[in-house]
């Protein structure tokens, strides 16, 4: 099995224009975005090793928050997905595959995580 490595962001709250029934539309909602990126190691990470061996985690959290463009209204939170995937392939080409697991907060009811999973490899 080859090596590899994962970087995230777990449970990142963002406000997003999305969904389509009219009492989501011209309003943000809260999404929780957790985003994982598959990258290749280096062959050894030295105490000493350089940032640039590896990717800054708050560009995961960027993909998710400011790269998202201001005042698109994402009828569906796949297309969010999407968006964040895109992002951070062309931000990164040492980036493989990134999934953005996404939680619509706004309609739980019952405590209840209500989303989509979302995989992309590089192409």
């Amino acid at each position: 099995m080859a090596d590899s490595l994962t970087l995230e962001v777990a449970d990142f709250v963002v406000d997003v224009l999305t969904g389509i029934y009219s009492e989501e539309t011209g309003k943000p909602q809260p999404l929780k975005i957790t985003i994982s990126a598959k990258m290749e190691p280096i062959p050894h990470y030295a105490p000493d090793t350089p940032l640039s061996a590896s990717k800054n985690y708050m560009d995961l959290k960027f993909a998710a928050s400011e790269a998202l463009p201001a005042g698109v209204h994402f009828k569906l939170i796949e297309a969010v997905a999407d968006h964040i995937c895109e992002t951070l392939f062309v931000q990164d080409s040492r980036i493989t595959a990134v999934t953005v697991k996404i939680v619509k907060l706004a309609i739980s009811e019952a405590g209840e995580a209500i989303g989509i999973t979302l995989t992309r490899e590089r192409r």
